[in-house]
């Protein structure tokens, strides 16, 4: 059964890496109903138990990235996504891939502030809002934020499908297959 829920978190976020990387969303009409089913399987599978990892890994995350949401530094879908991708994998294993989603993220940003060459930009703009973090704490920056067009984003959908299959390729390879 275990084979079966990362199949099924892998199908998730691939459909919302997918989705995302062509339109830079992710939809409630995936996110929603990925909550349910996750939930429903862990529920089915695991009882109880099931059940209050789901809602234990799903709670994980929300709360975790809210604040990251809050501050306009992480769009509300890819907080529904990892919201969803924590019902199907409980607390421990969405806790992994979150840590996963985090390095991913990081060589993809490199990437892209390398390849539109906007290096010392980028490193004024980190300078800036964390001196704006110790002088103004946790209130959104008035121009480094999602919601400016001018800002580089990243489809972070894909980053979390990448982390999802590193993490259950890992898995595997620890477990011998």
């Amino acid at each position: 059964m275990e084979h079966a829920r990362w199949i099924l978190a892998l199908a998730f976020v691939g459909v919302a890496g997918w989705t995302d990387w062509r339109s830079r969303r992710i939809p409630n009409w995936l996110t929603v109903p990925a909550l349910f089913v996750g939930l429903g399987f862990n529920a089915a599978v695991g009882g109880w138990a099931g059940a209050g990892s789901a809602l234990l890994g799903t709670l994980l995350m929300l709360a975790l990235l809210l604040p990251l949401v809050f501050l306009r530094a992480l769009g509300a879908g890819d907080w529904k996504l990892m919201g969803a991708l924590g019902a199907f994998l409980g607390p421990v294993q969405i806790f992994l891939v979150f840590v996963g989603t985090i390095f991913v993220t990081g060589i993809m940003a490199i990437i892209q502030v390398i390849r539109v060459k906007r290096v010392k930009t980028t490193l004024v703009n980190m300078g800036e809002l964390l001196r704006g973090f110790f002088v103004y704490g946790l209130a959104p920056h008035p121009v480094i934020r999602l919601d400016n067009p001018q800002q580089l984003s990243l489809p972070y959908g894909i980053a979390v499908a990448a982390a999802t299959a590193l993490c259950y390729g890992a898995g595997l390879a620890l477990s011998g297959f």
